[in-house]
């Protein structure tokens, strides 16, 4: 061990992050096992390392004594002066030996140390960079795929695409570049593992945000989505700028901006509507692209009926209800959707019942009996109370007659 090996070590220290103070420490710690383990165990040694020139000076740990017993942990007060004058009985004596070939196991030791720490830092180092990027939108290539996870070179490391985070209909072939969305990031033992998805909505609002520049600066926000991936997704936008359409911005000239979302989801449809703060107006958007005649609502129970022409009720659906299904859960509200024909055939009750106005005016009357109820209580109450006052005032007057008869 040098000057060269310190020289060493402040290069690692600029180059890959390693603390040298952290390296010196951690190789002298190990120098100390490595000493115990190569010569002799019951000897309590310390090593110590010159952070200016490298060199490693050893020390047996001996105590003071007045006669020795034990030569590998004892030595005597004359020779312990010797050594230190200052030493006394009880005290730790160190006295400086230098075992043969220790150099080499030094060497090997500081070897096998530099090299972990090296590790240790470049997996922290990563562990920090991604958990940074937490929710961010990456760009990898795919290295392989086996039965439930598909890995992803991501440059500095290797992630995975779990099977609850695949796309059910999609295709990964090695070489591959694709996008993907880091879902989470954990520090192990061996190197930080990161998970990334391909099904998470959020990658899709990653990838509008990459394609329109307007979402980028706030001009258009997003207000919701929702997606059944691989299939289907509603996004609900809307423009801080009246001269600024939103979803003009979003579709790009000739479609441009979305047609590159929909080929990196490999086919994905989108249905990109406006977000309008009159509730009917958003849920009439959200079933798009059906043509709507008329929306009714219940503020108080979030439940809307849809009316549609007789040929858009299928569309308004949508294939095994998807469409439906999507835009009730971008608006936060129960849609029921019904031809003109079937509305036609529809008396009031039923509307009120579809509507949820039924069960409001069921519990307002389970409220007004609860009130009558309680006014019945305490009238009752009340009304007991003023007899048992009545009873005593009718005493205390009969009394009182008496009491003035007696004296006549």
């Amino acid at each position: 061990m040098n000057k060269e090996f310190i020289i060493a070590l402040e290069e690692l220290e600029k180059s890959k992050n390693v603390d040298k103070e952290v390296i010196l420490e951690a190789l002298e710690k190990a120098l100390v096992k490595s000493y115990q383990k190569n010569y002799d165990n019951n000897e309590n040694v310390d090593v110590n390392i010159n952070q200016e020139t490298g060199e490693i000076e050893v020390y047996s740990l001996k105590n003071v004594v007045d006669e020795v017993n034990d030569p590998i942990a004892e030595i005597s007060k004359t020779k312990a002066k010797e050594i230190d004058a200052k030493l006394d009985l009880g005290d730790i004596c160190r006295v400086k030996i230098a075992p043969k070939n220790f150099g080499r196991v030094a060497a090997q030791t500081a070897r096998n140390i530099v090299i972990q720490k090296i590790r240790d830092a470049q997996r922290d180092s990563v562990y920090s960079e991604y958990l940074d990027r937490a929710n961010e939108i990456i760009t990898g290539v795919v290295q392989r795929e086996d039965k439930f996870n598909v890995y992803i070179n991501l440059d500095k490391i290797e992630g995975i695409i779990p099977l609850k985070e695949q796309v059910e209909n999609e295709t990964y072939t090695p070489n591959q570049r694709i996008k993907v969305l880091i879902k989470e990031v954990k520090n192990t033992t061996k190197e930080p593992q990161i998970i990334l998805s391909r099904k998470d909505k959020a990658l899709v609002v990653r990838l509008f945000e990459l394609e329109v520049p307007e979402i980028t600066n706030g001009i258009i926000e997003i207000y919701g989505i929702d997606r059944e991936a691989g299939s289907r997704t509603k996004i609900a936008v809307f423009s801080n700028d009246p001269e600024i359409d939103s979803i003009g911005a979003c579709i790009g000239f000739k479609g441009s901006r979305v047609n590159s979302i929909v080929e990196e989801l490999q086919g994905e449809k989108i249905d990109i509507i406006n977000y309008d703060k009159d509730v009917k107006v958003f849920i009439k958007n959200s079933l798009s692209p059906a043509e709507i005649n008329e929306v009714f609502i219940n503020d108080k129970k979030k439940q809307s009926l849809v009316v549609v022409r007789d040929d858009q009720l299928s569309l308004a659906i949508g294939k095994e209800g998807q469409n439906a299904r999507l835009a009730a859960r971008l608006t936060g509200w129960k849609i029921d959707i019904k031809s003109q024909e079937e509305y036609d055939n529809l008396d009031q009750d039923q509307i009120d019942e579809i509507l949820g106005l039924n069960e409001e005016e069921i519990e307002s009357v389970e409220e007004n009996e609860e009130v009558v109820n309680k006014d019945l209580e305490e009238g009752e109450s009340l009304e007991k109370e003023d007899i048992e006052n009545l009873s005593d005032d009718l005493d205390q007057i009969i009394k009182e007659d008496i009491e003035e008869s007696e004296e006549e």
